[in-house]
């Protein structure tokens, strides 16, 4: 194939393995179908590897779409030589490619093409050679009052700008320049005049200076929106004197009168034309660079977060805690549908404390409730207080739940959808006690962006961020499986070949035929053709099905080889499943065909020992310190259990249950983890901290992972 080579250069994936997953990314097949499914044609390839060989694909075929508009322009202006076509060719980035057709772009009227327009590119052109000639003798020849050149000044500052664009145009030279904005090119912040108060947030970048290339992510994009706030002026410049040395060395070739001139249009060239050039070139690949690893960042915590322990089928109260307006309350039956709701006033005396006890009681008794789920915003310390103070059945678990973003679900489309006849309280409430059954089913419902575990994800590019996170959801979708019959549009949406027409029309035929008995029957749905049931059949789930097969992920186009297996052991398909000594007697080579081989084969095998296992981890529940409610308990030296609610390049968020997360800086890292925060610290991940720093003021709190 095309881009194959190149490719596999990139990534240090085989030729076949690329050829074969791009052949099937070409075929529509989806990411998590080819790794799960498709093993044997990619020799095992996973998701990573899979998503690496699509986005370098996908890079390389935007430099051949430019590259051929770029030669359809060349040949349609009569400007494509052999030579030309052939440095076209065989350049292999963007960058590279529009250097070669800087100096032949269609242009807007500069300074040059203006004296060009006065006749003075040939004078330009015996100076640009630098002959032993008097450039002013020569720059007579040119003055011509007609066309506005009307003394020798006019003419060769005409040339000058002239050369000055030529060498702006040098590939060479925006090629060394370039590395030099790289490797050398100090970032530099200063506040604007005026702007010392308003932009009090930037302070620590009022006059800052470190090389680029050693400036995290976070610092580029707090700087970088310190300018679009306009409260900082920022530059990305090399020193002056090293780049004017590489431009003199490969433009003055000789040291006359000419070479003189040449070396004022030089300077020229560099100050107005190729350093803001470059600087900008720095500007956005720092900004590329910064975008790319706040996007890793924000992912891997989304991946730990949708992938956090769920509760399981409960029946839950959900409580949305609240000191003056009261706490919401809603009861929810194992499948998470809401059954009543209410708000009590714990928290506003002894009479209204009265009222909401027996609430609470009556409700848990009528609704046999398992849990009561308490939202960690206002409130929620106290609330936890109040159910632990009321005697309620032993039985009954309190956990705290993160509510993070669950306002923006509670005032959403899907959420009015849902919930026509109540107002956002009761939503939220609800998404808050199905968050604790399942995080990853409510999650889904939620603008990614709104979750609360991202870094600057305003500012990054929003398509490349969009692009990342629904990589993220749609592989922890795919990787824990959805209940066919229960799954929301939403959770449906991100199944593999599915999307949000076909998910729709999965639950209008749901709605009107009822819960599907088998998954063949999801080839009844309108518009959902074999390259749908393909790619989706495998990650759906029906846990009444019949078909115990249809509980599992084993895919439905290897149905036929579990019954010749368990037909060869004269069994039932669920002996099989039950049986570890049937399944250890199965010899997998007697299965191999031209179609599938022994990876799916063990797959198979694995999938029968544990049908439709769950990845996640189980449930644990976490309490944070009883004697800890606010700042103002707080003490230096404290040790605190806490829940890290936020990942990020320069540390950890840490919710050690004050209504303010604690900041764990890269420096109270272990440090051997201080370089990657994030490959030892995720995202729900719970741990104990010491208090090493608090700012009531300014409602910040230090941490510190370290041995004290």
């Amino acid at each position: 194939m095309e881009f194959t080579k190149k490719i596999a250069e990139i990534t240090g994936i085989t030729p076949n393995q690329i050829e074969a997953a791009i052949t099937l990314l070409k075929d529509e097949a989806t990411i998590p179908f080819i790794a799960r499914y498709r093993k044997e044609a990619t020799g095992g390839l996973d998701e990573v590897e899979i998503t690496k060989i699509r986005d370098k694909l996908n890079q390389l075929e935007e430099i051949e779409k430019r590259r051929q508009a770029i030669l359809k322009s060349l040949i349609e202006r009569d400007l494509l030589t052999d030579k030309l076509k052939e440095a076209i060719d065989q350049v292999e980035t963007m960058t590279s490619l529009e250097d070669i057709y800087l100096p032949f772009r269609p242009k807007k009227r500069t300074r040059a093409s203006k004296a060009k327009e006065k006749g003075l590119e040939g004078l330009a052109k015996i100076i640009y050679k630098q002959g032993d000639i008097d450039p002013v003798k020569e720059a007579q020849k040119y003055i011509n009052p007609d066309k506005d050149v009307n003394s020798i000044e006019d003419a060769i500052s005409g040339a000058q700008d002239i050369i000055a664009e030529w060498i702006s145009e040098n590939g060479n030279i925006r090629l060394k320049l370039r590395e030099l904005f790289t490797k050398e090119g100090e970032l530099s912040s200063k506040v604007l005049t005026g702007k010392e108060e308003t932009g009090e947030t930037y302070t620590d970048y009022f006059d800052w200076t470190e090389p680029v290339r050693q400036a995290p992510s976070h610092r580029i994009l707090a700087i970088f929106r310190g300018e679009s706030e306009s409260v900082l002026s920022v530059h990305i410049l090399p020193p002056e004197d090293k780049a004017l040395e590489i431009i003199t060395k490969e433009i003055i070739c000789n040291n006359n009168k000419c070479s003189q001139i040449v070396e004022i249009a030089l300077k020229d060239s560099y100050k107005r034309l190729l350093s803001p050039a470059m600087e900008n070139e720095t500007r956005k690949s720092a900004k590329t660079r910064a975008d790319s690893e706040a996007i890793r960042v924000f992912s891997e915590n989304l991946r730990e977060l949708l992938m956090a322990p769920p509760l399981g089928q409960k029946t839950v109260m959900a409580i949305d805690p609240g000191f003056r307006t009261g706490c919401k309350v809603v009861c929810l039956n194992r499948q998470g549908k809401l059954l009543t709701n209410t708000t009590i006033y714990p928290h506003s005396g002894d009479t209204q404390r009265e009222k909401a006890t027996k609430i609470v009681k009556q409700y848990s008794k009528d609704n046999d409730t398992d849990v009561i789920a308490v939202g960690n915003g206002t409130a929620s310390r106290e609330t936890i207080s109040f159910l632990n103070e009321i005697d309620l059945p032993t039985e009954i678990r309190i956990e705290m739940v993160n509510e993070s973003g669950a306002s923006i679900y509670s005032a959403s489309e899907v959420a009015r959808e849902e919930f026509p006849n109540h107002d956002i309280t009761v939503r939220g409430s609800v998404s808050i006690g199905r968050r604790l059954m399942d995080p990853l089913s409510e999650l889904v419902k939620i603008d990614a962006k709104s979750i609360g575990v991202g870094q600057y994800q305003h500012d990054v590019d929003q398509s490349e961020l969009k692009k990342g996170l629904d990589d993220i959801i749609i592989s922890c979708v795919n990787s824990i499986g959805v209940e066919l019959n229960t799954a929301s549009k939403q959770l449906l949406t991100y199944v593999s070949g599915l999307g949000p027409q076909l998910a729709q029309n999965i639950i209008d035929y749901r709605n009107n035929n009822g819960p599907f008995p088998s998954r063949v029957n999801l080839k009844k749905v309108p518009r959902l053709g074999p390259k749908a049931f393909e790619q989706s059949a495998g990650f759906l789930r029906i846990i009444d099905s019949e078909n115990i097969l249809d509980r599992s992920a084993v895919h439905p186009e290897s149905y036929h080889i579990v019954k010749k297996m368990a037909k060869n052991n004269n069994c039932a398909i669920n002996d099989l499943m039950g049986n570890s000594e049937l399944r250890e007697s199965i010899i997998l080579s007697d299965y191999i065909d031209e179609k599938v081989g022994l990876p799916t084969l063990t797959d198979i095998i694995d999938e029968l020992k544990q049908p439709g296992r769950d990845p996640r981890v189980e449930f644990e529940s976490f309490q944070y310190d009883e004697n800890v409610h606010s700042l103002d308990d707080l003490k230096i030296g404290m040790k605190l259990p806490g829940i890290i609610t936020n990942v990020t390049a320069f540390g950890a968020f840490v919710d050690i249950g004050v209504h303010q997360d604690g900041l764990v800086h890269i420096s109270e890292i272990a440090d051997e983890y201080v370089k990657n925060p994030s490959d030892f610290l995720k995202v729900h991940q719970k741990v104990i901290v010491t208090v090493i720093g608090i700012d009531i003021p300014r409602k910040r709190i230090a941490l510190s992972l370290k041995e004290q």
